[in-house]
């Protein structure tokens, strides 16, 4: 929830009040970088480059290595965009006589069909944290927090468990917080519960000897 003169820096392209997010997965679909908090009207390259100069929670790239970037991103060193006013998307590519016709179209190509992986990891985490579908009623700072905490509890489940599924929302028994009075502990009551959930139906499957 934003109050005030701030509303409208969290205003996006769409008119909708929203927060930025800036994450890097791996290939294992799995988050090895969050950052969230920003403005949902500040622009891709200014929470790129927090990222990268602040103090704690820094984005570091390892050595020899990129990071590919969408066409919201400039092309700099460490990270590679796609070629501009050149086809792109996958379906661009796709049917009878669609194949690439140039060196450029064949690069945007192999950078679309790699960093497709994070168009499949937000479509995974959108779909088994209901709380993302709408705006919840908890503070900005909590609702900053609580990206930070199911990106946790996604990478948990596909180390331990190797799975994508999740508990259901007919199996919370979570009650509605007072907004500013009980939000922090109903959150972490929240992560805690489905931690344990998770840890108890992987020792079930390992126990009917199930693949977890």
């Amino acid at each position: 929830m934003v109050r005030g003169p701030e509303k409208a820096s969290y205003r996006n392209r769409k008119g909708v009040i929203s927060q930025n997010i800036l994450a890097a997965c791996n290939f294992d679909l799995e988050f090895i970088y969050v950052l969230s908090g920003w403005e949902g009207s500040a622009h891709d390259s200014k929470v790129l480059q927090d990222a990268l100069t602040r103090r704690t929670n820094r984005l570091q790239v390892p050595e020899g290595k990129y990071y590919l970037v969408d066409c919201g991103f400039a092309n700099r060193r460490n990270f590679l965009a796609p070629l501009r006013s050149t086809r792109y998307h996958l379906q661009d590519f796709r049917g009878k006589g669609r194949d690439p016709e140039n060196q450029n179209e064949l690069f945007n190509l192999r950078h679309a069909s790699l960093r497709n992986v994070v168009e499949r990891i937000f479509g995974i985490f959108k779909s088994r944290f209901s709380i993302f579908k709408s705006a919840p009623p908890f503070s900005f700072k909590t609702q900053a927090e609580i990206v930070f905490a199911c990106t946790a509890l996604h990478n948990f489940l596909r180390k331990k468990c190797r799975s994508d599924e999740f508990c259901s929302d007919e199996d919370e028994e979570i009650e509605n917080p007072t907004l500013e009075e009980n939000e922090n502990q109903t959150l972490e009551k929240m992560v805690l519960k489905k931690i344990f959930r998770l840890k108890n139906k992987k020792e079930k499957m390992q126990g009917n000897g199930e693949q977890p």
